[in-house]
């Protein structure tokens, strides 16, 4: 994976006519799932760093029209957001990875636990962006946020063992398990791990960690 610093602009659809960019942050857990998917797939890509997430032009994040990343500039054109790039990487890869997406998962438990993964991973980065626009430690939205999280984790480990052991056995990897381990890790990273001890979901990070994806893409704020 390739690593370049420029900004994002008009010029970013021309480099992506030669290599996939995926536009980001290496602090950004949707970003990571973005890129371990490259990496299971075997797939080249460059990377653009968004420097200010304080920007409201959607150039500086390739052209997002909501200002989020990650997003995805390719030669057909930008795909904006995790789960929507994740699958045109897929497409453009040669290697049939056998990769479980979310509509695979037709058991409630699974169905849900993707659900609440990728819940948990938005109401973090709310936790964050507030946190850093100011909004007083007291106030009860932040409240609410953290009680969101801490709920939905706690639902998370209480089942993370029936959770892992009901993907297809046939998978090589599956969205549930890259966005978790993305999700558990950038807990540590930003420190935001709650009071209840997520045992189950450290003996499977500490596992999953060891995959090549995730040796490649380990979080760090951008210069």
């Amino acid at each position: 994976m390739r690593d370049t610093t420029g900004g994002v602009g008009p010029a970013g659809s021309a480099r992506a006519a030669d290599s996939p960019t995926i536009v980001g942050r290496s602090s950004s857990h949707f970003t990571r799932v973005t890129r371990m998917v490259a990496a299971e797939l075997g797939l080249e890509t460059a990377f653009e760093v968004v420097r200010d997430l304080s920007s409201t032009d959607s150039n500086a994040y390739g052209g997002h029209p909501a200002l989020k990343i990650p997003t995805l500039l390719t030669s057909r054109g930008a795909w904006f957001g995790a789960l929507n790039i994740c699958r045109e990487l897929w497409r453009l890869s040669d290697r049939r990875l056998r990769m479980t997406w979310p509509e695979d998962l037709g058991d409630p438990l699974l169905a849900n636990a993707q659900e609440l993964v990728l819940q948990a991973m938005a109401t973090e980065v709310s936790l964050i962006m507030a946190t850093l626009g100011g909004v007083p430690a007291e106030s009860a939205y932040l409240h609410k946020l953290r009680r969101s999280l801490d709920n939905t984790l706690a639902w998370l480990e209480e089942r993370a063992e029936a959770i892992f052991a009901a993907l297809p056995p046939e998978r090589e990897v599956s969205f549930l398990e890259i966005t978790s381990f993305c999700l558990i890790t950038h807990l540590d990273f930003r420190e935001l791990r709650p009071a209840t001890p997520l045992v189950k979901f450290d003996g499977f990070c500490e596992a999953f960690g060891q995959r090549p994806s995730a040796r490649t893409t380990v979080y760090r704020f951008d210069p």
